[in-house]
């Protein structure tokens, strides 16, 4: 429960680097925006409601915080780029550059006011400050006093996160206004093709929020995490007050190997030869990650910045870039024994994070993965298995097929239809039942896509009971992605909907828990229908496979039955009753929808004082818990395999044959 307040880091791992940056055009623009039309399974033809909507997502990309316009300049500037696509046509868009020069001249606006607001006599923390941290909810300010209400209880947010973090305020404030300044300084670096890039992909995503224009450096980045494979140095990064920070050292890696990069290192320069060094500081984390990637077999030279028990250390170190495996991303598998009745039975948990695979089918698949893993699950002769999508946000298509195949017989899995209404049938045809035993899938919000493929074709077949948030995030679209020509990268576009072979569309309502657990992710804000611009649902006519079970022996499992179910939700219902991890989860629920997303800073800090003496109370105990959900999730699972072993008893043993 602790961790949800903790801070988010973006982490990267240092790979290969991406190819030399191309420039796309104004020129070239036009040309994008057609063959993203001529592919998307919805919108074929550009309209004036499409263009609008991709004014109107430029204009909040270069303001995502909502902080720096209000609500009249957005007015404004959505007006003064009205008729912007047949500018573009023509080749021209100094429109675009003109905006971004107005919101330059804001961001240089907000990093005066935060070094006058933290700099004036008397300064401190206003306890008493509330804020709704949601930009989409609170939305633009009417009035620039409005607007500077809220960037002054944004300011009081921002200090008290660098006081609670053992800085004095001289130090917070201090950091605080190099935080702004350096946010100014990146946007006057953009250059002109990078803003044509913002606001192509501002098209894109009009059409539906997964359909995506990918520079060459952001396809770059998707191709390491569908692979799972990258070559650099074996470093996790993070960005901290303009430093690029080692958060962790993946094992196995070529830095774990040297030995001398440590944790909170800060990396401040880079080489290629060990002569020209590129500084660091303040590069984004994305700029500096591109420059230590490089080949395996290769050197880089790194100057890293080390506080050693309160003392500042420089080194020069030089570390030859091998191959990594991001094994922690990947499939994996533990047991855990429960004692029921005097019986102890083992049980399986297979986590898959995603659907990864590289485009080389020698190199890691998921699919490889998962298969050896249930021969695992067979050897240790396992008594049930939990098969865990709960952060499963999707992946590769036919990987979900695949292993849907691997728990049932034959049958049809998934159902593919494109814009002109043609369908296609995914389906498994082996004949092989990798795991045939009682099994429990654990879903949440977050599992979409892919996942959601996998988790409704199980329960359509009545192969898994599903437990997790009451429905999964709702993903029902199929991207293609199109490499661009010169290097200019890629179109990621929504060309057909999937469905589930009983016939429903996860679109909107994704996948249903037939055991429902209270969840932090339980609200109408998070999930496909949501997102800005998603595409409606749709039915089609069911298309169940007839020998997905076997009749008996090999092949065969045991359907899970609606009385079963209901049953096993009973009993879940009367033990998260009497679980207090699950009745904090129903407070904090509850005090969410009562503020309506408005976070006081007080009850913030009350919190951190109380973790803090939770930390000092468990110091020096090492015990990583499970989250309530799994461990519910668990509990599923032992009764599930419970009653099918009654059911098993209680079946007459078949005839001898004569």
């Amino acid at each position: 429960m602790r961790k949800f307040l903790g801070l988010l880091l973006l982490a990267a791992a240092l790979g290969p680097a991406a190819p030399a940056h191309a420039t796309l055009s104004c020129g070239e623009t036009p040309e994008f925006i057609r063959l993203l039309l001529r592919g998307h399974v919805r919108h074929n033809t550009l309209t004036p409601e499409l263009e609008q909507r991709a004014v109107e997502n430029f204009v909040l990309r270069l303001d995502r915080s909502r902080t720096l316009l209000t609500q009249p300049e957005v007015e404004a500037l959505q007006t003064s780029l009205a008729g912007i696509f047949a500018e573009i046509e023509l080749g021209r868009c100094e429109r675009l550059t003109n905006t971004h020069r107005s919101i330059l001249r804001k961001h240089e606006a907000t990093a005066k006011f935060v070094r006058a607001t933290v700099e004036a006599d008397g300064y401190a923390i206003d306890e008493t400050t509330s804020l709704t941290l949601d930009p989409e909810t609170r939305g633009y300010a009417a009035t620039p006093e409005a607007r500077d209400e809220v960037m002054r209880a944004m300011i009081h947010f921002q200090m008290s996160n660098y006081v609670s973090n053992d800085s004095d305020p001289d130090d917070a404030k201090s950091k605080l206004t190099r935080r702004y300044e350096r946010r100014l300084k990146r946007e006057l670096e953009i250059t002109p093709d990078e803003l044509y890039s913002v606001f192509l992909d501002s098209f894109a995503s009009a059409l539906d929020p997964h359909t995506n224009y990918l520079s060459e450096r952001v396809l770059e980045d998707f191709r390491i995490g569908m692979s799972l494979s990258l070559e650099g140095i074996g470093v996790a990064l993070s960005e901290q007050d303009g430093y690029a920070v080692a958060e962790r050292i993946i094992p196995g890696g070529a830095a774990d190997r040297h030995g001398v990069l440590k944790p909170k290192d800060k990396l401040i320069a880079v080489s290629q030869d060990g002569k020209d060094y590129t500084d660091l500081i303040d590069m984004p984390l994305r700029d500096a990650v591109s420059k230590i990637r490089g080949k395996a077999g290769t050197n880089v030279w790194l100057t890293v910045l080390r506080n050693d028990g309160g003392k500042l250390e420089k080194l020069d170190i030089v570390i030859v870039r091998d191959k990594i495996d991001l094994a922690e991303q990947a499939a994996k598998l533990t047991f855990e024994e429960r004692e029921v009745d005097g019986e102890t039975l083992k049980l399986a948990i297979l986590e898959l994070p995603s659907f990864y695979g590289d485009p080389d089918p020698g190199n890691r698949q998921c699919t490889d993965d998962v298969e050896n893993l249930l021969a695992e699950v067979r050897e240790a002769g396992a008594d049930g298995l939990l098969l865990d999508l709960s952060r499963n946000g999707g992946g590769l298509l036919q990987h979900a097929v695949t292993i849907s195949g691997y728990f049932i017989r034959r049958g049809e899995v998934v159902g593919i239809q494109d814009a002109r209404g043609r369908r296609q049938i995914l389906a498994d045809r082996d004949g092989d039942v990798l795991y045939s035993g009682p099994m429990v899938v654990l879903t949440s919000r977050v599992s979409a896509s892919a996942s959601e493929i996998l988790a409704g074709a199980l329960k359509d077949y009545g192969r898994a009971v599903i437990v997790g948030d009451d429905h999964t995030f709702g993903k029902g679209t199929v991207q293609t992605i199109s490499q661009l020509p010169g290097d200019n990268g890629a179109l990621k576009v929504t060309t057909a909907l999937f469905f589930r072979p009983g016939g429903q569309s996860t679109q909107h309502s994704g996948v249903r828990a037939d055991v429902v657990l209270p969840s932090l992710l339980s609200s109408d804000d998070y999930g496909e229908k949501s997102q800005r611009y998603s595409l409606p649902p749709q039915t089609t006519t069911p298309f169940l496979g007839t020998s997905a079970n076997a009749t008996e022996g090999k092949g065969h499992w045991d359907p899970v039955a609606d009385e079963v179910v209901g049953t096993l939700a009973e009993r879940s219902a009367t033990r998260i009753a009497k679980d207090d991890e699950f009745g904090e989860i129903r407070e904090l629920l509850a005090e969410q929808q009562e503020n309506a997303g408005v976070v006081k800073l007080a009850d913030i800090m009350k919190r951190r004082e109380e973790e803090s003496q939770e930390t000092d109370d468990t110091e020096g105990e090492e015990k990583e818990e499970d989250s309530p959900q799994l461990e519910e999730a668990l509990d599923v699972l032992t009764d599930l395999v419970g009653m099918s072993a009654q059911r098993a008893a209680k079946r007459p043993e078949p005839r001898p044959e004569s």
